[in-house]
């Protein structure tokens, strides 16, 4: 492990011990200490860099106070300007910030998006009220606009600083009211968590070990067969998951062990969202909750779920609320695909500017036209055992699909992306191309029966009729 990797993980590690503590705490105390301790850990790992968070806090509030009901677009504009700023600074002459700080940037963008439509949502709420006398049933709302010191306390809040996941305003300010924080479930839900970390991490060294990523660039590798070469990339994806399991699976630990996201499960929460419904519990059963709101991932799902579209839900699933929520709906597109596309363009900026990021997420929606395609022209025709027979093949092809892009998401230059998939023929998208064609062959045949059968049948009627 590097040692960013160790400090990340000597975080993650004394954040769960720190999260049980933080349930002793008065709501005041709590907002202070969570935001000193933030403020220790962002200016401890990324010194004069912290001023670009702080900045980006800054013009945020700003564009609120000014213009609550433009917020969400311009904040939208001035963080990922700002991003790109942060990301070429070195064109500016100034030094080059640290990995924790852009760990902190990205995680701060997400946030500050959301507060301001969380705020435009609260404002158009009360003017609601106001004109129809009648408390608003919104879900979630803000019960106040965040002054500075809180919209700060939040951005800063030490849990999840670094390594997510994602939460909005509104969960952290529940978190902070929390009217009896020991009597939620706390160790069991947090070691349920943890026990497979030990297996992830494992695996994650003995695989990265064996499989290295640097191998891939070398000469030696490709004179490799091509099976050897094709399952390589396996492998790395393999080494991928099992280091972000681990880092989800624990950063999901340290808010469970503050309590933080922590609902009825009548809320029906949603992965960073929360609660869906308005929940009152009756007094006299025994109230169930859950941490759906701070998961990140779901591990099973993501391995064995069938679809390209449905293993991104299981992936990053605080992230993906936050796409699916502010950037695909506004998408300049209708079509699905295409939508799903300009969402993917939105998450590669988010990620980086490297070319590699651009190559794995934009050929997302390439499979996901492929295995529509596939599905309308033959997967429907099918009986049960069938479709049965073609789940299979096409949860092999998924993950060979993911396979094939993460190599473009960890080699992230162009070059050795590019020469990654030449490879090995750039059969996936290969694939794809042939799926879709076939799709639109086999639609058009269908389309042509059908109205062969239509003519037929009106030519029946018309013999009918004379005789």
């Amino acid at each position: 492990m590097s040692p960013d990797e160790l400090v990340y993980l000597g975080i993650l590690a004394a954040s769960i011990p720190v999260g049980f503590l933080f349930r002793y705490l008065s709501p005041p105390v709590k907002q202070g200490a969570a935001l000193l301790l933030g403020l220790i850990i962002s200016i401890a790992t990324c010194g004069i860099h912290t001023l670009h968070s702080f900045f980006t806090v800054l013009g945020t509030w700003l564009i609120i106070k000014i213009t609550w009901r433009n917020a969400p677009a311009l904040s939208l504009g001035w963080t990922f300007l700002y991003l790109l700023f942060f990301r070429l600074v070195t064109w500016f002459g100034l030094p080059q910030p640290t990995p924790f700080a852009n760990a902190i940037q990205l995680l701060l963008t997400l946030k500050m998006v959301s507060l301001a439509n969380e705020v435009q949502s609260y404002h158009l709420e009360k003017k609601k009220e106001v004109s129809d006398f009648t408390k608003s049933p919104v879900v979630g709302g803000l019960s106040h606009e965040p002054s500075l010191c809180d919209i700060i306390s939040y951005s800063y809040c030490y849990v999840g600083i670094m390594t997510g996941p994602f939460f909005r305003y509104q969960t952290y300010a529940d978190w902070l009211q929390q009217s009896s924080p020991l009597s939620l479930p706390g160790k069991e839900p947090c070691l349920q968590r943890l026990k497979m970390v030990p297996i992830y991490g494992a695996l994650f060294m003995a695989v990265n070990f064996v499989f290295p990523l640097s191998y891939v660039r070398t000469e030696e590798f490709l004179e490799h067969n091509y099976f050897y070469r094709f399952f390589y990339m396996v492998a790395i994806f393999f080494v991928f998951r099992m280091r972000f399991y681990s880092a989800w699976c624990g950063a999901e630990a340290g808010c469970i062990s503050a309590g933080l996201g922590c609902y009825p499960q009548g809320a029906l929460s949603k992965p960073g969202g929360g609660p869906t419904v308005k929940y009152s519990p009756d007094p006299d059963t025994v109230v169930e909750y859950d941490f759906k709101t701070i998961q990140n991932i779901d591990c099973y799902n993501t391995d064995f779920c069938v679809k390209v579209r449905h293993g991104m839900r299981y992936w990053n699933m605080t992230v993906q609320w936050w796409l699916h929520h502010y950037i695909y709906p506004n998408a300049p597109f209708r079509a699905y695909a295409l939508r799903a596309g300009w969402t993917m363009l939105i998450s590669a900026y988010w990620h980086g500017l490297h070319i590699g990021y651009y190559l794995s997420f934009l050929t997302i929606p390439l499979c996901i036209a492929a295995e529509s395609a596939m599905e309308a022209s033959i997967r429907a025709r099918l009986g049960p055992k069938g479709q049965n027979i073609f789940d299979w093949i096409h949860w092999f092809l998924k993950m060979r699909a993911y396979d094939y892009m993460c190599m473009g998401f960890v080699l992230l230059k162009a070059s050795d992306t590019i020469n990654y998939w030449s490879s090995i023929y750039f059969i996936i998208h290969i694939i794809a191309v042939v799926c879709i064609g076939v799709g639109q062959m086999m639609r058009g045949g269908k389309k042509r029966e059908r109205r062969e059968r239509g003519e037929g049948e009106k030519q029946d009627v018309v013999r009918e009729k004379a005789e």
